[in-house]
């Protein structure tokens, strides 16, 4: 019986979008000489893209030495890292016990219908990426979810759903807003 290999994308080495990587050079710079710079690194790769992009992580290995097998192999072990560009509003939906309990799934389900997204992607206007984490440590807010630093407690579909429009609908009015105004200085 032969096995067939199913061919995943691999995001981490495949070409993404191009980015400034002039910006890694103060923080290879820092790190570069230091013991156990992998992790710090990768931190500061993505505290200045948003994800670790397939270019820095050469630029990595070149200037600090580091192997990109190891490289990759931290930041898909850690999930902290991501190696594909996210959405400007981070939807992390808890699914601990507590809030499994408490319906979590169908909350989950309804964001999903509304975002048209599966858990762990990201819109197509580049607004939300969903995601499913473990706990949120709000277990007394149960189901709960977070945005950003805004955490959102004793949810249905619904309310979640109202949260993520009214969301949706300040960024659609600040970029009106900046609209208007690059029109008015022209």
């Amino acid at each position: 019986m032969r096995v067939t290999r199913i061919n995943k994308k691999e995001p981490a080495l495949k070409a993404e979008a191009k980015v400034d990587l002039k910006l890694l050079e103060p923080l290879i710079k820092k790190y570069k000489s230091k013991k156990g710079n992998l992790i710090p690194l990768l931190q500061g790769t993505q505290s200045l893209y948003g994800y670790i992009p397939a270019e820095a992580m050469m630029i990595l290995s070149k200037e600090a030495g580091l192997k990109v097998s190891d490289m990759y192999g931290v930041a898909t072990f850690y999930a902290q890292f991501r190696l594909t560009p996210v959405g400007k509003n981070i939807v992390k939906m808890c699914h601990g016990t507590a809030c499994h309990v408490q319906n979590a799934k169908a909350v989950t389900e309804d964001i999903q219908n509304f975002l048209e997204v599966k858990d762990g992607e990201t819109t197509p206007d580049n607004l939300f990426t969903l995601e499913t984490v473990a706990c949120l440590g709000c277990c007394s807010l149960a189901p709960v979810m977070m945005i950003g630093d805004e955490t959102y407690g004793k949810l249905n579909g619904k309310k979640a759903v109202e949260v993520i429009k009214e969301i949706k609908r300040k960024e659609t009015l600040s970029q009106k807003k900046s609209l208007t105004e690059n029109i008015s200085k022209n």
